[in-house]
């Protein structure tokens, strides 16, 4: 196994501990390799939740650009949402994970087939 499929293993793992759901792995590779070479870096590949500006990055560039959503309130709950899914306390929320919860909490999987 590579690197990559050990995070894809880890983010796996968040998701059934963290989040309580049982991961589909066909997405969540797909949202991984989406990541790019961000989840190789320690610090881009988490999300700095407690962050406003980092909450806005990740509603511009994956929610409005990746997954093609419109500028709404619902885009914050979204985001809001899949904070409390992770946990507020969870200090590493993994960006792969984070993407995930966004993807299909708006329902966007069609984006990744």
């Amino acid at each position: 196994m590579g690197k990559r499929d050990d995070l894809i293993a880890l983010y796996a793992n968040d998701l059934k501990t963290k989040c309580g759901m049982t991961p589909d792995m066909d997405l969540l590779t797909k949202v991984t390799i989406g990541c790019g070479p961000a989840i190789y870096n320690a610090d881009a590949s988490t999300v700095a939740a407690t962050q406003e500006s980092e909450l806005e990055t990740v509603k511009d560039n994956f929610l409005i650009k990746k997954l093609g959503l419109k500028e709404s309130p619902e885009l914050m709950a979204g985001i809001n949402k899949a904070i409390e899914t992770y946990g507020k306390s969870e200090r590493n929320k993994y960006r792969a994970v984070f993407y995930y919860l966004l993807t299909k909490h708006f329902g966007k999987e069609s984006v990744y087939r």
